[in-house]
């Protein structure tokens, strides 16, 4: 009961910000932001490749709207490991600067189906998303679910320079549980882990083409599940595709 009553409480929260932040772009305010400018940035990636036992397709947006301090971040991701892993999740964040190169972020999530099941969940989800010292990228999130779970995700990657036109762009990520979750398969811990390199050709700062190895593997108790069910443990994948800003 008290699980709904936050989730609810954070939808009315995100939805009544969500009205005063677009009255402020209706205003040109923004909230102090300068000279009440409102912009935007935008990432999409495509990808099709092969995992070790079937396709692989992916698609990955994720951008935001607003001013220097107030921004409205929008998170996509969908992803087909062939029969191993499929994930489709969707995320709208309110997200303030809180430091340089640091936003603290709150707002809503939704798995239309998690790493290992086709359930539907909605989070409460806070995040703090900023560049780490050594320029990398960092996403950290905590979730709590309509049913009570607790779990957290970090994301790091950097891009290398091999070129000023060719960048590769390792990454690591990782996702823990405070408790075990029989419905999404998942034992307290890590859970999974996935490592990879994605290297793109920048014809331009919009468009780019790229070429991604990676590497995603169940840990600890939740691998160990995996095995008592006859599941696939980790998988290897190699994909090609396009990045697009706008």
């Amino acid at each position: 009961m008290k699980i709904k009553f936050l989730l609810n409480s954070s939808l009315l929260f995100f939805f009544f910000n969500g009205i005063a932040f677009a009255q402020d772009v209706k205003q040109g305010m923004n909230h102090g932001d300068d000279h009440g400018q409102i912009f935007h940035a935008f990432t999409v990636e495509a990808d099709v490749g092969e995992a070790r036992d079937g396709g692989s397709k992916g698609f990955d947006l994720s951008g935001w709207v607003g001013g220097d301090y107030n921004r409205l971040w929008i998170n996509s991701e969908k992803k087909n490991y062939g029969n191993y892993e499929q994930k489709f999740e969707a995320q709208a964040l309110y997200s303030r600067n809180v430091a340089q190169f640091w936003d603290a972020q709150i707002g809503i999530s939704h798995d239309f189906s998690t790493d290992f099941t086709s359930n539907n969940l909605n989070y409460l989800t806070i995040g703090l998303e900023g560049l780490a010292p050594q320029m990398f990228e960092t996403k950290a999130q905590i979730f709590l679910s309509e049913k009570g779970n607790y779990s957290a995700r970090l994301k790091q990657e950097v891009d290398i320079f091999i070129t000023q036109k060719l960048i590769t762009q390792p990454y690591f990520e990782t996702e823990l549980f405070a408790q075990d979750v029989k419905e999404l398969q998942v034992k307290s811990g890590i859970s999974d882990l996935e490592i990879g390199a994605e290297t793109r050709y920048e014809i331009t700062r919009k468009f780019a083409p790229y070429f991604a190895l990676r590497y995603h593997t169940k840990t600890f108790g939740t691998a160990d599940l995996a095995k008592q069910l006859g599941q696939r443990v980790d998988n290897f994948i190699v994909v090609a595709g396009v990045r697009l800003r706008f």
